[in-house]
């Protein structure tokens, strides 16, 4: 299991932050919901939002 922060959108892709890096994911992989900023949990072919590390996140800035 990964975690990753959405950074940007770009086309039909998110730009994803995981672990120094950027990956190009595709839209149609991330639940209808994700907005930049959003942390994803990334596991065995599925995305999901991890609400609780998102609204952390959210609250640090």
């Amino acid at each position: 299991m990964r975690k990753g922060i959405i950074d940007r959108f770009e086309g039909s892709f998110a730009v994803v932050e995981i672990e120094g890096s950027t990956e190009d994911i595709p839209k149609e992989l991330l639940p209808y919901d994700c907005s930049v900023g959003n942390v994803l949990t990334i596991s065995d072919n599925k995305i999901t939002v991890d609400k609780t590390e998102t609204l952390k996140r959210k609250e640090e800035f």
